[in-house]
């Protein structure tokens, strides 16, 4: 990426539009646009201004258009930005851009202009990514946490940190220059309290990013069963369409199924798993192994039964196991009593002996997947817990798969800190580590130099106009 070239995008959605956005960023942007632009002399006019015009081709009319002038450096690039509201036709909005090329412009790589927005210091790449994580964003959750990122709220708690660590290790660098001296800058038990604290911050920061994942992908829900107890009517009825096939063949479902609803506002991946039973078929046994491993992955466990059919031991059995699968991990458990509309009682009166079938504390929500019977309490009931594990996350909140790795390895790096603090080993090695910390915090803002190939990985994501 050069960023002295004048780049240009379509910015918005390809294909027929009422509007379409062009927008050209770089030094030549002003004059490549006045070139083909029959109205005011844009380069007398202000930043941040609206202009009225016709783009024209050799004095011919392409469009008349709504044109946004931008002066460096308050535009998002840092740069001159002009960009250009055309009628939305395909025809209209490639004839602009092949004017624009022709006088001079290239087409912009993915992500360009954000990176240009970086390396002119309008973000820093914390930031940066989030502008991608808000694109992407298709729940109130995932919004809400690009929105926290991008405003730099995850950035402002990672250079806190580094500016602790940063008056520190220049302490003891100024040690090693009066070693002779035999003196001390830095207090070691100060420097042990500020280790700690920061250890625990990097700590929680690291442990947010579970909940972070799950706002910005959905939060998963397996659900479990035998087989023919209504799992796949019940994945169909949440979803509100016939995405798994219903049979009453036992061992239908031998693969996992899985589609996203959003409740409340937050995203729920939800999981049909094989039936769970003993039997010879090889294909089916892989689907219950798979079905297993779905519930390693779940943060809420749906387990279904039939209520009519299903017995006391059977349920207590299957709980005790699911429950010995999750043992230790921040998972819920949720037992649904399916196929009420199959009994000869009042749908609003569950018999004793019904309710009886299940262990005490294990009150299930009875329910038809059939007839969508008291789909709405399951449903609250997900909601519940999901905002409550949300809003039981840390203000700041890790998201990003990178930010995750660069925390982890700066934790390490201070915990041989704190190891070597204990140890009373030199400072010039404390500030090795110390450095080495502070490294991989300034991977996570840009602070430091960050490799071209990296940069070109993380920019790659990004669509084109953006």
């Amino acid at each position: 990426m050069i960023d002295r070239d004048t780049i240009c995008a379509l910015s918005t959605p390809a294909g027929s539009g009422a509007i379409g956005v062009i927008r050209l960023s770089g030094p030549e942007a002003i004059k490549i646009a006045q070139a083909v632009f029959d109205g005011k002399a844009l380069s007398n006019q202000k930043g941040q201004s609206l202009h009225f015009g016709k783009i024209k081709a050799d004095e011919k009319v392409v469009d008349e258009v709504m044109l946004s002038l931008f002066k460096a450096p308050h535009s998002y690039t840092g740069e001159d930005v002009v960009e250009v509201s055309c009628h939305g036709s395909a025809f209209i909005l490639s004839e602009v851009m092949k004017l624009f090329t022709e006088e001079g412009a290239r087409i912009a790589n993915p992500g360009e202009y954000t990176m240009r927005a970086f390396r002119n210091g309008k973000m820093d790449l914390a930031q940066a990514e989030a502008v991608a994580d808000l694109i992407a964003s298709e729940s109130k959750a995932a919004h809400q946490l690009a929105m926290n990122q991008m405003r730099g709220g995850f950035s402002k708690k990672i250079q806190e940190l580094r500016e602790e660590l940063i008056h520190f290790t220049s302490m003891i660098e100024l040690e090693l220059d009066f070693a002779e001296e035999d003196v001390e800058f830095a207090d070691r038990d100060d420097l042990k309290e500020l280790v700690d604290r920061i250890l625990l911050i990097l700590s929680k920061l690291i442990d947010s990013f579970a909940t972070g994942n799950v706002m910005k992908n959905g939060i998963p829900v397996a659900i479990v069963g035998q087989p023919n107890v209504g799992k796949s009517t019940l994945l169909n009825a949440l979803l509100n369409e016939e995405k798994a096939i219903v049979s009453e063949i036992a061992g239908t479902t031998r693969d996992s199924i899985e589609d996203e609803v959003k409740i409340g506002g937050i995203s729920f991946r939800f999981i049909d798993t094989a039936g769970i039973r003993e039997t010879d078929d090889l294909v089916e046994n892989i689907g219950i192994k798979r079905t297993f491993e779905m519930v390693d992955k779940a943060m809420i466990v749906l387990y279904l039964v039939d209520a009519i059919q299903a017995d006391a031991a059977q349920i207590k059995e299957m709980i005790q196991e699911i429950e010995a699968k999750i043992e230790g991990q921040d998972k819920q458990l949720i037992v649904l009593a399916n196929k009420v509309d199959q009994g000869n009682f009042d749908l609003a009166h569950i018999p004793l002996e019904i309710k009886k079938k299940f262990p005490e504390g294990k009150t299930p929500i009875f329910l038809s997947a059939l007839k969508k019977y008291h789909l709405d309490e399951l449903t609250a009931i997900l909601e519940k817990i999901a905002k409550e594990t949300l809003s039981s996350a840390n203000q700041v909140t890790v998201s990003n798969a990178r930010h995750h790795q660069a925390l982890k390895k700066a934790q390490e790096s201070l915990l041989r800190v704190r190891e070597g603090l204990d140890q009373n080993i030199t400072g010039d090695f404390l500030a090795m580590d110390i450095r080495q910390s502070l490294h991989f915090l300034g991977e996570i803002t840009g602070t430091i130099e960050i490799d071209r190939d990296i940069l070109g990985h993380i920019f790659s994501s990004f669509c084109i106009g953006k």
